[in-house]
């Protein structure tokens, strides 16, 4: 099975993100299972906004787009930003920030054909204002791993569901 973990972190690459060191959370739990996993930073990439699915003129959404059609699990990592999923994901906080972005993921997922399967999500918050990056802190760490774990697993044996058994065409 393959995983891709699209980052809609706000932060160009080699600088650390928290939303990727969380989803590397939910990847240790797919790849113990056997997962192939795959992050795409998204923000390093060229994606035009648009509605098809080449935009032209260097676009680089078809090559993520097949990623994402190459796939057995489609995992989205972004932070909360006042409340909001990240303006990186929206091309595509707070806990209440974090279970709103949530919801605004999975809801874009099902609407798109996604099987969004239950506690299919983790997320680490520190309240408001500048604080410590996940990595530099326990703070709320075991819950976030713990519940990484259960959304790796729920990814996965919902994947190997569907795969074995899908959901067939009308």
């Amino acid at each position: 099975m393959k995983a891709t973990v699209l980052s809609c972190t706000l932060k160009a690459s080699p600088a650390r993100s928290n939303s990727e060191l969380l989803a590397d959370e939910v990847i240790a739990g797919l790849q113990s299972n056997g997962v192939e996993c795959e992050t795409v930073r998204l923000v390093d990439l060229n994606i035009l906004p648009g509605v098809s699915s080449d935009e032209g003129g260097g676009d680089d959404w078809p090559g993520v787009r097949e990623k994402i059609l190459a796939s057995d699990i489609i995992i989205f990592a972004s932070p909360t930003w006042l409340g909001k999923i990240s303006s990186v994901a929206q091309l595509t906080g707070n806990e209440d920030g974090a279970k709103n972005c949530i919801s605004e993921l999975a809801s874009a997922a099902v609407e798109l054909g996604f099987c969004v399967p239950p506690l299919a999500w983790t997320y680490w918050n520190m309240g408001p204002g500048p604080g410590p990056d996940y990595a530099d802190t326990d703070h709320g760490k075991e819950w976030s791993k713990t519940t990484a774990a259960t959304c790796a697993h729920n990814h996965f044996h919902v994947a190997r569901a569907l795969k074995e058994r899908p959901i067939p065409p009308e």
